[in-house]
């Protein structure tokens, strides 16, 4: 494990927090969406001895994957502004003898890399988050290259996220997700935008393909939201998006849920995006 010289970023707080808590539902998240993640990357040609940028790296989870992918005779470098999750990386590298893995320190929306020094990038829920996601997509096109892909998954109607039978307290959680979101510079619904900003820098789309999940309570998906708003719900209230009383009404609401065989979730889409560099 190596690691580049910082480009200039300041440790910024990713906005659902970068602590222990948060830390352990990104492994979950990961685990329940890891399956996914792999099927994308074989498709994008991620394959052993490529050089893959991991865009938004957080903690790592998809990074230590993608370095078992390229191998040791490929690189993954591993971006993220989070003093936190790098130290994190930093420390599982050395605890798992992992060596072809790069830390570069910097804002994945002000990124500086060589041109033509890709053979592959991937962007997990990050492009949603940040303020310009076309300034992220225009440094990735500069560096990939020719041939090489970009792999996206990020999400397109986020608000359509919602519980079964009807929840109104439920409603008013997302609603709230989704103003929080925006007002923190990010777009739920990045995806919608992605054609359009991947033309803008010279990319093709080759692929949009929607995941669609559903959970009932006893299946380890319902995990994914129940951790989510355990960390986030919280937040929300400090912030103002919504009051002490919503956080107890909703508290109520999902755990009668939980006890509710018949009760089931459906997940905001998730869209697999692969767009190409032209030879």
């Amino acid at each position: 494990m190596s690691t580049t010289a910082a480009q200039p970023a300041v440790d910024h707080e990713y906005v659902l927090g970068t602590n222990e808590a948060e830390l352990e539902r990104l492994g979950l998240q990961h685990r329940l969406w890891g399956a996914q993640a792999y099927a994308l990357w074989e498709r994008a040609g991620f394959r052993p001895g490529c050089t893959v940028l991991d865009i938004g790296c957080g903690p790592g989870f998809a990074t230590f994957d993608l370095a078992a992918l390229v191998g040791s005779a490929g690189r993954v470098i591993a971006v993220d502004s989070s003093k936190r999750f790098l130290d994190h990386v930093r420390a599982q590298c050395a605890a798992r003898g992992v060596g072809n893995v790069e830390l570069l320190a910097a804002d994945v929306g002000r990124l500086e890399l060589p041109a033509r020094s890709l053979d592959g990038a991937y962007a997990r829920w990050v492009l949603c988050f940040v303020p310009d996601p076309a300034a992220v997509l225009r440094a990735v096109a500069h560096a990939l290259r020719p041939g090489a892909a970009l792999a996206v998954q990020d999400y397109f109607d986020y608000a359509s996220l919602t519980l079964a039978p009807r929840s109104p307290v439920f409603a008013r959680i997302v609603d709230a997700v989704n103003r929080s979101w925006r007002a923190h510079g990010g777009d739920p619904d990045v995806v919608g935008r992605l054609p359009q900003l991947f033309a803008e820098c010279g990319l093709e789309l080759r692929e949009l393909r929607p995941h669609l999940r559903v959970a009932r309570p006893h299946e380890p998906l319902w995990q994914w939201p129940a951790t989510f708003f355990r960390n986030f719900v919280p937040a929300m209230v400090r912030e103002g998006f919504l009051t002490a009383q919503d956080q107890a009404d909703f508290e109520s609401d999902w755990a009668e849920r939980a006890r509710d065989p018949n009760s089931f979730f459906v997940a905001p889409p998730v869209y697999d995006v692969l767009a190409v560099k032209p030879r």
